[in-house]
């Protein structure tokens, strides 16, 4: 087995992405943690468990995308595994089949250290949620009934990488809700939706000829420009709220915000031809990771 080639196809590049609202999430719920050992032990097992989570994605993704032919010679983006004959379509089933169980087991792991034996009903919703993001992964490309075809890949998108992941990681912790904890899910889920967006943009005349009818491939390439800009800005609206509700400084986010975000969505106004999305798309991934630290580190220091 060609460990270089899987390790490819898990495509490392958007892992920053998917922890983004575990880091949010936990370092919200850090100054009521008493015992500091165990946050950092369901932290690194729910920061393991969202890897996993994201890897199926991209195996599954390249998987059912392969599979339907939509990744064909006329892809814009980076080749694909299967796409490229690296990975053939049998090993790519067994592939996600192994990450899905190894994905299972480590949630199992994660609900099990943070609410023990006698929280039933927690650890029950929790598995739900869990077994929920498993099939998310898997059915966006594949299948008849891939939702990542039908025009819905934003919304489950928005579901697990923003509202599950920072109010749920909060709540492993606490296993309260935190209302203030809506505000950077809202952020963290738009932001990602965002990096989707772009992806489907760069995307869009593969996207047509093959019949993966995105958001983008309904909406119209002019109009998607403008749902990317009102998201990035509500999300930076959502988080400034977040910080005032918190007690945090503005100012780091504003600037950070202002720095990553304004020349991006000024360069995606300008975008004649699809292509040109596909280097926003790092700039985005990116700049939501390094505001999640941000806010991070704000809630480490601020009681």
């Amino acid at each position: 087995m060609n460990i270089k080639v899987w390790i490819e196809a898990a495509r490392l590049r958007t892992l920053p992405l998917s922890v983004s609202g575990i880091i949010v999430g936990s370092f919200a719920a850090y100054n009521q943690v008493e015992n500091k050992s165990h946050f950092w032990i369901i932290f690194g097992l729910a920061f393991l468990t969202t890897l996993c989570f994201q890897v199926l994605s991209n195996f599954a993704n390249d998987y059912g995308d392969g599979v339907k032919g939509t990744d064909n010679e006329n892809r814009v983006g980076p080749q694909r595994a299967i796409q490229s004959g690296a990975i053939t379509q049998k090993q790519m089933k067994t592939g996600i089949i192994i990450t899905s169980i190894v994905s299972l087991l480590v949630a199992i792991l994660l609900i099990y250290v943070a609410f023990g034996s006698e929280n039933f009903w927690y650890s029950l919703l929790f598995t739900a949620l869990g077994i929920g993001a498993i099939a998310a992964a898997i059915k966006y490309t594949v299948g008849k009934s891939a939702y990542g075809y039908r025009g819905l890949g934003d919304i489950f998108v928005f579901v697990f990488f923003g509202l599950v992941s920072v109010i749920g990681s909060s709540f492993l912790y606490t296993m309260q809700f935190d209302y203030t904890t809506i505000f950077p899910a809202i952020t963290i889920g738009l932001l990602s939706v965002g990096v989707l967006n772009l992806n489907n943009m760069r995307d869009i005349e593969n996207d047509i000829v093959s019949g993966k009818n995105t958001i983008v491939v309904k909406m119209g390439s002019q109009k998607a420009k403008t749902y990317h800009i009102a998201m990035v800005l509500f999300a930076f609206i959502c988080l400034l709220v977040f910080d005032y509700l918190r007690g945090l400084l503005i100012f780091p986010t504003a600037i950070v915000y202002f720095l990553l975000f304004a020349a991006h969505l000024k360069r995606v106004n300008e975008v004649k031809q699809p292509k040109a999305y596909d280097s926003e798309l790092k700039v985005v991934a990116i700049g939501t990771f390094l505001l999640s630290l941000v806010t991070a580190i704000e809630l480490f220091f601020t009681k």
